[in-house]
């Protein structure tokens, strides 16, 4: 397929007499006749550019018949190069003359030159160049080891070590979404704070696990100290610790628990001062035994008696040791069923890096993206990092402008959908690849076998987006509460390679122009959709994601939505989008109300579809 695209606005025809009968424009097998505006004139001014995309354009033209006897006379061709009428760029005129006939074609300055090479390979995901700067979100866990800790397990290349005693081997595996983080020692000062823990299964963040605070002479107290101090000193941003988290076990009453050993008082006391610019949140781990402690002494409200005792006797003392008030306190259980205290972790650390890195480097920051992409548990901070990543300023796209080429800023892939021409000279399933991998990125899915990333899997998205035209259009008394409350629970969709019905997929092969027919409301459709299968996916395998991603619990998100009526109502708010309001940027306004506003409730939909999943979906393929 030609790389180049030529829009022409206007045509005007000058010929000598009035011996011409007729004109048509012969283009890419279309054909258009051209007005007669006076005896040898012939012109037209078109409200949307014809579209060319072959080597050639013709001239038809037909010469009156002399005294009207005799056979109709074949047409005479003028053929144009596409490339030749190209080479007047950045000029908005075409000028030639053929057979006495004067041609004038006017040209949109958006049409595109042949584009190859480096030029053609510039349209790149944001998230690579966010990723180049920092792949992984790094995170230092300062933590207490307890006399009953457990013994050592077996251990292989591909385990997390982390020092048992405070839960912090299960809070990693949950907030991060790993199979299990083994104990390296059970004894103090055996793990290596140096050492970069990646595991196989979530490689967007790197773990740094510091020595227990119990040997003597303060050792391994200045060692966490002269690591942070290095760390803080790295050149680049992907080598600085991007967040800490201090980790004390809760003590229990009666049962000989100490909250803090003598060299954790001494670094609250001392050396606090070198996690200043760097998030820190102290962790009161094991919270669910506090509770069970409460419940037992037959609290009239075991919750609030609970929390009453993590101030005063947890947070509290931390304070009277350290006066930073920057620094953030939760008490959380990492066992099943305790999500929303490891919710509260997750917000309040990403909420303090985004505010700490964003003031250096700008919004979104490579970190704050590494950090929501490492995270395995809340979906909607996966929605707002696809919808940051989207209004992304920083990428840069070759383009040809009015005046010369040069390397334009654009808005955001998504920004720009109906304004400009962001994808020059690509076709517009290459530009859609582009937004499916950003997005795709951000979910950061344990897919070994890259299905979600597959031709197959975009193929089938793009033929999603072609069922927009069957969506019926909303009426003013619709909204998304009505048209979704009765979809969950979601009855269990039937396991297909796909869902059928499909359209086609053709239309994402032709070459991508801003000024193409509705072309912003299949942009906004493929964005809203993909999102939203990938929060039903990342719901239905939010406790298995450490296992890898299977073909078929893909099937399973993907036809729960199609067959929604979720899907239908925004397709049917797309298509009933009015792209010329004026003010602000309607399309990402659109878009970002769209993705948004999900009424999915995860309970009823794990629900709904759970026995297909034990029984059809295997944590291996077949």
């Amino acid at each position: 397929m030609p790389a180049h695209l030529l829009l022409i606005s206007n045509i005007e025809l000058k010929g000598t007499g009035d011996s011409i009968e007729s004109i048509e424009i012969d283009y890419d097998n279309h054909r258009h006749s051209i007005p007669r505006r006076g005896k040898s004139l012939f012109q037209e001014n078109f409200d949307q550019p014809l579209v060319a995309r072959g080597n050639t354009i013709s001239l038809l033209i037909i010469h009156r018949r002399r005294w009207h006897i005799g056979p109709k006379q074949a047409p005479e061709v003028i053929e144009i190069s596409v490339r030749e009428v190209l080479t007047k760029l950045p000029a908005q005129k075409f000028q030639t003359e053929c057979h006495r006939l004067a041609i004038t074609l006017g040209l949109s300055p958006n049409s595109v030159p042949d584009i190859t090479g480096s030029s053609r390979d510039a349209l790149r995901p944001t998230t690579e160049e966010l990723l180049d700067e920092c792949p992984r979100f790094r995170l230092l866990v300062i933590g207490q080891v307890m006399t009953s800790a457990v013994a050592t397990q077996i251990i292989s290349n591909d385990d997390i070590f982390v020092q048992p005693g405070v839960g912090k081997s299960a809070l990693i595996n949950r907030v991060f979404g790993i199979e299990q983080a083994f104990a390296q020692d059970s004894q103090p000062g055996k793990a290596d704070i140096e050492k970069e823990l990646i595991p196989q299964q979530n490689d967007r963040f790197v773990l740094h696990e510091s020595k227990g605070f119990e040997v003597v002479d303060g050792v391994d107290r200045n060692g966490v100290k002269l690591f942070i101090e290095d760390r803080k000193k790295r050149e680049h941003v992907k080598d600085k610790l991007h967040a800490v988290w201090l980790c004390f076990q809760i003590p229990i009453p009666g049962h000989g628990d100490r909250l803090l050993g003598d060299g954790a008082e001494t670094f609250l006391k001392e050396d606090t001062s070198v996690l200043q610019d760097i998030p820190t949140i102290v962790v009161f781990t094991k919270y669910d035994r506090l509770l069970t402690f409460m419940r037992m002494q037959n609290e009239a409200d075991p919750d609030a008696a609970a929390e009453q005792y993590l101030q005063e006797y947890c947070i509290r003392p931390i304070q009277n040791f350290d006066k930073d008030p920057k620094l953030s306190y939760v008490g959380l259980s990492s066992k099943p069923g305790c999500d929303q205290s490891l919710d509260h972790l997750i917000d309040i650390t990403y909420e303090k890096v985004t505010e700490t890195f964003e003031a250096r480097l700008g919004a979104p920051s490579p970190v704050s993206v590494a950090a929501l992409m490492a995270q395995r548990i809340l979906p909607h901070l996966k929605i707002e990092g696809s919808i940051a990543v989207g209004k992304q300023s920083k990428h840069f796209c070759t383009a040809r402008t009015i005046n010369q080429n040069i390397h334009t800023p654009l808005e955001g892939f998504w920004r720009t959908l109906a304004s400009s021409p962001s994808f020059p000279g690509h076709t517009i399933r290459e530009c859609l690849r582009v937004i499916h991998t950003d997005i795709v990125s951000i979910w950061n899915f344990h897919d070994q076998s890259g299905h979600l990333g597959s031709e197959s899997f975009q193929e089938v998205m793009v033929s999603m987006v072609g069922t927009i035209d069957e969506s019926p259009r909303p009426s003013c008394s619709d909204s998304y509460d009505t048209i979704t409350q009765d979809t969950a629970p979601l009855e269990p969709p039937t396991i297909v390679p796909f869902a059928t019905g499909l359209a086609s997929a053709r239309w994402a092969d032709d070459i991508y122009y801003y000024q193409m027919n509705n072309l912003h409301q299949s942009f906004m459709a493929y964005i809203v959709d993909l999102i939203h299968i990938l929060e039903i996916l990342f719901t239905l395998t939010a406790n298995d994601n450490q296992w890898n991603l299977t073909r078929r619990a893909i099937q399973i998100a993907f036809n729960a939505y199609h067959y929604s009526k979720m899907r239908r109502y925004a397709h049917a708010q797309i298509r009933a989008f009015d792209s010329k309001v004026p003010g602000g940027d309607p399309v990402l306004d659109t878009v970002v109300s769209l993705v948004r506003t999900s009424r999915i409730d995860h309970v009823d939909i794990v629900g709904a579809v759970r026995s297909i999943i034990l029984s059809e979906v295997g944590r291996y393929e077949d």
